[in-house]
């Protein structure tokens, strides 16, 4: 399969960057997008050039490590999947191919297609554990939890914090982040007694960040890889205002 790939490179944060084109030849079906960018790597460094920047780890779905936009779309095309997890069999030859980094204000472009997403650790710094003493793992019937209601937690729990969801967004909005990361704890019994401190001192840091705010584009539920509902943005707003009607908001005074 022949490509044409016209991927975004950028030296570093001040750069001005610019895209480049760059023609591969003989592409198999079977390889993954990002085994197709380590071909194309290869032959770059063969011939003296810098290769292509860009995030991996697990390389399995899990870990939430790559991320970048494939025409226009974070992930890509495929419903439900990372990058990793796309495969070259969803082109076809002689496709023209656009490559480039998720772009907000809160993702700085470190190189090429590499962002900064240390953000999303400061927010789950800010609020998203739990000071409970755990132990041992529990008896399964130790804390009686209704299958409706974990089922829900587990749903928000599959978030791998790959940023999609903001770079999708219109308003460059983490909400769909940080909703699931405070709905999977509150929904647990485990989670009860930072509840009202989570959702403030979350959301707090995320505004912190320069995010920008929900305003039901659903762009973050459409790229998500794991298909995460935007119910948890509601329940993250219902707890901040309950929080912040309780006499707990946060010091700068805001409220959603």
């Amino acid at each position: 399969m022949r490509l044409t790939l016209h991927v975004w490179r950028q030296k570093n944060a001040d750069d001005k960057g610019e895209f480049s084109t760059y023609e591969l030849e003989d592409v198999s079906t079977h390889m993954s997008f990002l085994e197709m960018l380590d071909v194309l790597n290869q032959d770059l460094i063969a011939k003296g050039e810098g290769p292509i920047a860009f995030d991996h780890d697990c390389r399995e779905g899990v870990c939430g490590t790559c991320g970048f936009v494939i025409n226009g779309v974070a992930h890509g095309h495929q419903k439900g999947s990372t990058i990793c997890q796309l495969h070259m069999r969803h082109f076809s030859d002689g496709d023209e191919i656009t490559i480039e980094p998720f772009r907000a204000r809160a993702f700085p472009i470190v190189k090429d297609l590499v962002v900064d997403r240390s953000a999303f650790d400061r927010i789950i710094q800010a609020g998203g554990f739990i000071t409970i003493r755990t132990g041992s793992a529990p008896d399964a019937n130790a804390i009686p939890i209704p299958t409706d209601t974990l089922e829900h937690a587990v749903d928000f729990a599959e978030c791998i914090g790959c940023g999609a969801c903001v770079a999708s967004c219109p308003n460059g909005a983490a909400m769909l982040f940080v909703g699931a990361k405070i709905s999977h704890l509150g929904l647990l019994p485990q989670g009860q007694p930072e509840r009202a401190r989570r959702a403030l001192k979350m959301v707090e840091a995320m505004e912190r960040e320069a995010f920008g705010a929900c305003t039901n584009y659903r762009s973050c539920e459409a790229v998500c890889p794991k298909e995460i509902s935007i119910s948890g943005i509601a329940r993250m707003n219902k707890d901040f205002r309950r929080a912040s009607l309780a006499g707990a908001a946060p010091a700068h005074g805001k409220k959603r």
